[in-house]
């Protein structure tokens, strides 16, 4: 077995609160050594220089659209992506075809992320069979055939009683619920955030309430379960508020947030580009204040990318019949990475938002550099520019909210059990 060493890098370790300079060794898949001069002699030494070290970053909602979708995206491709972006750990939603409902389609998508990912593919199982939020699935087999949650993502349960057994039932069998919490009459036919810019560009709009009052129903039937209920994509301002109120109440609650609901206010569908459609739509200024300082306190406990990858053909339309959804894996560091220049985070805060914080919320063995864990890590430069464009895009889809945008940050290299996965600065070795 060789043993690399990573010399000289500032290693932010949120785990223990760690931010110094200091060498790594990995030998054998794991991290072996951690100090500024670490014993032993390295058979390959890398020099980080300027660089930042950190746990390999956590993905907690990602599309990977295999099987049934391939043209989309794939377990490869999307592992890729990932790769590039310094997630060393994804954990893919169940809306493929079929649906991820039974523990045959779980035992294919772990099977061939064996064979094909560049890095580790957890996998979330369907909530309800077909995501038709009517009839639970056999969450007790789908979890011993390996689902770390479930989830109808992509579809909202909107029967409170199925809900209630839903959360239930995956309490029981050691789960969390990952809910889309989107009522769906109340949106109606809502394509971006109701309001000024809605009105502006003729679109029909979707008002803030269509996610909250699902959020308080939801967080209500946490509280009555004792299940713990974590939120995607969280968007509006008073879904903070009511996942802060709760978490002060004793409600077993996590809650993500994506990059682009961070970054981007519904001031961008002003121009049509169907890239800006998701699924809650991209909402206000005061909105986006809320999400940053919810991630700040920690009312809302990490980043998620909802990556949701769509082929060109199928964006390229009117805005009212192009999919909901924009890729994220490769994106979502260097957009985080702007709230620590506005001094918002912290570098240990942002890399824990990214990494230590999402593996702590499905209790994944992930977001750690401590001796003996597994060398799963990522060097990064906060200072590489880069464009965004489709050509620079690892993803099969090219459908990114950030298209010719600036950004500033990127994974270098990027390793999965000691294996260079992602080399910025050459090709990756899988």
């Amino acid at each position: 077995m060789s043993r690399t060493r990573i010399r000289s890098a500032r290693v932010l370790d949120p785990s223990t609160g760690r931010d110094e300079l200091l060498s790594l060794d990995m030998e054998g898949g794991r991290i072996v050594a951690l100090g500024p001069d670490p014993e032993g002699v390295p058979d390959e030494v890398i020099e980080a220089g300027e660089l930042w070290l950190a746990p390999g970053l956590v993905d907690l909602h990602t599309h990977l659209r295999e099987p049934g979708q391939e043209y989309k995206e794939d377990i490869a491709s999307g592992a890729r992506a990932a790769a590039r972006g310094g997630f060393t750990t994804i954990c893919c939603m169940a809306n493929t075809d079929p649906v991820n409902d039974n523990t045959a389609v779980t035992a294919f998508i772990r099977q061939r992320a064996r064979e094909v990912a560049a890095v580790r593919v957890q996998v979330i199982a369907a909530a309800t069979r077909g995501l038709r939020g009517e009839i639970m699935s056999e969450m007790a087999s789908l979890a011993e055939a390996g689902a770390v949650a479930f989830s109808d993502d992509g579809s909202v349960i909107m029967d409170a009683s199925v809900m209630r057994r839903v959360l239930e039932y995956a309490r029981g069998v050691g789960r969390p619920v990952i809910a889309h919490c989107e009522d769906v009459n109340l949106r109606g036919s809502g394509l971006v955030h109701e309001g000024p810019h809605a009105t502006c560009s003729g679109l029909p709009g979707s008002p803030g309430e269509a996610e909250t009052v699902m959020v308080a129903r939801d967080l209500e039937l946490a509280r009555l379960t004792g299940a713990h209920l974590h939120i995607a994509h969280v968007s509006a301002a008073r879904s903070v508020e009511l996942i802060r109120e709760a978490k002060a109440g004793g409600v077993r609650v996590t809650a993500e947030v994506t990059p682009h609901h961070l970054s981007l206010t519904d001031e961008a569908t002003g121009g049509y580009d169907t890239n800006t459609k998701m699924a809650p739509p991209l909402r206000t200024a005061r909105d986006r204040e809320a999400l940053r300082d919810g991630l700040a306190d920690g009312t809302i406990d990490c980043l998620a990318t909802d990556h949701a990858p769509h082929a060109a053909f199928e964006k390229d339309v009117e805005y009212s019949r192009a999919p909901f959804g924009v890729v994220g894996l490769e994106t979502a560091l260097p957009v985080l990475l702007e709230l620590v220049r506005e001094e918002r985070l912290s570098p240990l805060e942002a890399i824990s938002s990214l990494s230590t914080r999402p593996a702590r919320v499905l209790g994944l063995r992930a977001g750690t550099l401590e001796v003996g864990a597994p060398a799963d890590l990522v060097l990064i430069d906060p200072d590489r520019v880069w464009k965004v464009e489709p050509a620079t895009l690892v993803s099969r889809s090219k459908n990114s909210a950030f298209l010719g945008h600036e950004l500033r940050g990127a994974a270098i290299r990027t390793y999965v059990a000691g294996e260079l996965v992602y080399n910025a600065d050459g090709d990756a070795t899988r």
